[in-house]
């Protein structure tokens, strides 16, 4: 599976990389930048993004709602050390522009609650097609 991380933390960032590493034969990119990953989902859109809500420069609110206007199809799993109502509401905020959203999840995961998320993404996520030449994405 083809995960994308998105976290400001890098220290947070190798930590969930080397987890989901252990898991099995994944392709793990690890992103700090918003904008950066954005260009990921168009041009490599992977099965499963994991993201940070509070970020600089571009948070994770702006994150999603770019995400949705880039018509992303895949999952996502949103984390933050914040408050879980904001991340409750981030997530139906998100559910609401029509992405989709696995889980809201407080910080910081353990191997169990990641391995599950893993688990629920291989069944339910289908890799997007990236975008081409011409494609409304583009």
């Amino acid at each position: 599976m083809r995960i994308l991380l998105l976290d400001d933390d890098a220290f947070m960032l190798e930590l969930l990389a080397d987890m989901i590493t252990e898991l099995g034969p994944h392709t793990v990119l690890r992103e700090t930048d918003g904008r950066r990953a954005l260009i990921e989902l168009r041009l490599r859109p992977p099965e499963l993004v994991i993201c940070d809500l509070s970020m600089p420069v571009m948070d994770g609110i702006d994150f999603l709602r770019l995400a949705a206007v880039q018509q992303y199809r895949g999952c996502m799993v949103l984390l933050s050390g914040i408050d879980s109502a904001v991340l409750r509401t981030a997530s139906r905020l998100a559910e609401a522009q029509g992405l989709v959203i696995l889980d809201a999840l407080a910080k910081p995961l353990g191997a169990e609650t990641l391995a599950d998320l893993i688990t629920r993404a291989a069944g339910r996520c289908a890799a997007p097609a990236a975008a081409g030449p011409g494609s409304p994405a583009s």
